[in-house]
């Protein structure tokens, strides 16, 4: 079995500047480091557990089927700062029938951000017996 350390996801956005300005202003994802020059220069953002590097430049939008999904504390909360600073909100909080409080967002190549909050009294943060 591969030791996996670190892991992240790497996106390759069409407008490099105006997804940094997505994920590192509206979203308000700290950064982790930056590398390289330039427009295509390379920035990682903290991503929870993981990270999410948006470097170099693609000729299209990404590839269908790549979503993010980013477990935050509070999705109600959420959705009035990201409203606030003007990120268009594709979903609004819905809880679903699987418990998961869910808002849906999309960066600016148009790659599905699911935002979720895990209630209290979920099975994936509280287990009775265990």
């Amino acid at each position: 079995m591969v030791h996996v350390l670190s892991g992240r996801t790497l996106l390759r956005p069409t407008d490099p500047d105006r997804s940094r300005a997505f994920y590192g202003e509206q979203l308000g994802l700290a950064v982790q480091r930056e590398f390289g020059t330039g427009p295509e220069r390379g920035t990682v953002y903290f991503l929870g557990g993981g990270f999410l590097e948006v470097s170099g430049r693609a000729g299209s939008a990404p590839a269908p089927g790549l979503r993010l999904w980013m477990q935050v504390e509070d999705v109600a909360a959420a959705h009035e700062e990201l409203r606030a600073k003007g990120v268009d909100i594709a979903r609004e909080p819905v809880r679903e029938p699987w418990g998961l409080v869910e808002m849906w967002i999309e960066d600016p190549d148009g790659t599905p951000i699911v935002l979720v909050e895990v209630p209290a009294d979920h099975p994936l943060r509280y287990r009775p017996g265990i």
